[in-house]
């Protein structure tokens, strides 16, 4: 059994599009922790709901990164419960060394654009206001920069003239609900492996 583990800040829709395709697709892919900063997180329910362990370890307010007392405690949840990859869904804190040390090669993220173009909050917003024709989302290994470790898979949105901010969110997560748990299985099946800043898929 491959396992994995969830952090999420929100209402954890990507968890939820992975739960949904381990059982449709019947993978011996186990979430065996869901882990929030935010007690209030509609994810912590979601696990709840499915019988997946969840823990809620707060941070500081106002912080975009996890102190390096909470990251201990992160790492250790992680280890406790065997977790071999570590998957952000919503997680709106910054990760930095002792994590990225702790999971080397094994920490990705889904962000809502074709990265580069767009990193950081609200990429959705960033892209309507900059006028491009197409934006997306992208699965891509956690390094220590903002949204720039290797691209793992994308998935193209065209950006209509009516478009608001809420409708381009809408259906550029419907590919992330995709694509997400589409990469996890890719590295469960050991296709994925990275050369400098290329992802090879197998």
């Amino acid at each position: 059994m491959f396992t994995i583990g969830v952090l999420a800040s929100g209402k954890g829709t990507n968890l939820q599009a992975i739960i949904d395709y381990i059982k449709q697709e019947n993978l011996p892919i186990k979430i065996g922790v869901v882990i929030s900063d935010n007690p209030n997180a509609y994810a912590l329910e979601r696990a709840k709901k499915e019988g997946i362990k969840a823990v809620c370890i707060p941070c500081e307010k106002y912080k975009t990164i996890l102190g390096r007392e909470i990251e201990k405690k992160y790492v250790e949840v992680l280890k406790e419960n065997k977790v071999e990859l570590v998957c952000l869904a919503g997680f709106m804190r910054v990760l930095k060394s002792t994590f990225l040390r702790s999971f080397p090669n094994k920490i990705i993220n889904i962000h809502p654009s074709l990265l580069p173009a767009f990193p950081g909050l609200e990429a959705w917003k960033q892209a309507l206001e900059y006028g491009v024709k197409f934006t997306g989302c992208t699965v891509h290994f956690v390094n220590e920069g903002i949204d720039t470790g290797p691209i793992i898979l994308q998935a193209v949105v065209p950006v209509l003239p009516d478009d608001t901010p809420e409708t381009l969110h809408k259906r550029i997560q419907e590919k992330e609900h995709i694509i997400y748990p589409l990469a996890i299985r890719l590295i469960y099946e050991g296709r994925v492996s990275i050369s400098g800043r290329k992802v090879i898929i197998k």
